[in-house]
């Protein structure tokens, strides 16, 4: 996958996990295509880690565990964000 296509797939997790994630997320679009990609990161390693096969995006397992990875990955930042304000 090309670097516009994790972009793509970043933004869409991304947006996924914020309108799964219970109150209200104050970031912006480029925070939630990084977050999204780095959630996919997170989701795949632990998805690999668990089942010890290959994540791949094409199956909808790929796509839960990117979804899972990004949620927890906004509800880390939330925490974070609300220590330091």
């Amino acid at each position: 996958m090309g670097v516009i296509g994790w972009i793509v797939f970043g933004l869409v997790v991304g947006a996924i996990a914020r309108l799964l994630m219970p109150g209200r997320q104050p970031m912006g679009i480029i925070l939630t295509i990084l977050l999204g990609v780095a959630g996919s990161f997170v989701g795949g390693f632990i998805g690999t880690a668990l089942s010890g096969e290959d994540m791949d995006l094409a199956n909808p397992s790929g796509w839960i565990g990117a979804i899972l990875g990004a949620l927890l990955l906004l509800f880390l930042y939330g925490v974070m964000a609300r220590r330091t304000a």
